[in-house]
């Protein structure tokens, strides 16, 4: 297996892309917008550079990474010749059956499709091929070159054979493939998902304001980012839509978004894409920020 296609050029995608690249595979990247793939080869090249200016690979390994990858505009296109296809696309449910859907004739029957989704059941999309035994789900965490971990979830029908071989694929890239099944949020999100939005509960009525709940849990717990601040990085609209994907699922009112969280995201306020969320991302706050830097 050394041709792997991508589905999506956004965060999560041109993240896997890079690291099936790095690792010597030969991808696919596929986005509906020039402009999207274009954005998502910058990343990749500036996440080298990176690396690079770190000692952690060379400038031929960045060339040969950055070789490793083709971009297009159409699925039929782009996923000719794939062994794999791993789906990296906006967390919405119709958005990923109907993408399925697509793969599920342009691919080769024997060609395995995995998911990145984060919530969404792997059984219900892969109800809508003709192929349930080889569809999978592989959540990789962002950023994805860095983190080690990979959440593989069997739906009801993958079979052994694909989650032996996915879990291997997995070993190869560097990471630490875990396998937990079919339900709401997985593990990942069944559990980070409910923190955040009561962090977001918290500050809603009142008990503390957003630095403070942020510091309490970074200096009391020992996270490395406060839930807020997680909450912003990962996207207050990504929160709410697996919170209500869980909340549909499990119909426990534990799972049901804070009123807070709703409006946020209903005004715009989606956090580090948009500019604003519990903190301030805008230019002026950026220039800010780097003059107090540089006056210290």
């Amino acid at each position: 297996m050394k041709n792997v296609a991508v589905i999506g050029a956004g965060t999560m995608g041109n993240g896997i892309a890079h690291t099936f690249a790095q690792s010597g595979f030969q991808v696919q990247l596929i986005d509906i917008s020039e402009a999207s793939l274009e954005r998502g080869m910058q990343t990749i090249a500036k996440n080298l550079d990176r690396m690079v200016a770190k000692g952690k690979i060379t400038e031929t390994d960045k060339a040969n990474t950055l070789g490793n990858i083709t971009t297009f505009t159409t699925i039929p296109e782009g996923v000719k010749n794939a062994s794999l296809v791993v789906e990296a696309a906006t967390e919405n449910v119709d958005l990923k059956l109907n993408i399925f859907k697509q793969l599920d004739k342009a691919c080769a029957e024997d060609t395995i499709l995995a998911s990145n989704t984060s919530s969404i059941s792997i059984t219900q999309i892969a109800a809508v091929t003709n192929r349930p035994e080889k569809v999978i789900g592989m959540h990789f965490m962002n950023p994805v070159p860095i983190m080690k971990l990979v959440e593989i979830i069997r739906g009801y029908n993958t079979s052994d054979a694909v989650t032996k071989t996915i879990m291997e694929l997995s070993k190869q890239l560097g990471k630490t493939p875990t396998e937990v099944n079919d339900y709401p949020g997985f593990v990942a999100n069944r559990i980070l998902m409910p923190m955040l939005n009561e962090a977001i509960e918290t500050l809603y009525n009142g008990v503390a304001g957003v630095q403070e709940i942020d510091t309490v849990m970074k200096l009391g717990m020992a996270h490395p980012m406060g839930p807020l601040q997680l909450a912003d990085f990962i996207g207050l609209d990504i929160c709410l839509s697996i919170l209500n994907v869980m909340y549909d699922g499990f119909k426990n009112p534990k799972y049901a978004p804070c009123p807070l969280l709703v409006n946020m995201v209903s005004a715009g306020k989606l956090g580090v894409k948009s500019g604003e969320g519990f903190y301030d991302y805008s230019e002026s706050r950026k220039a800010e920020h780097v003059a107090k830097q540089f006056l210290k």
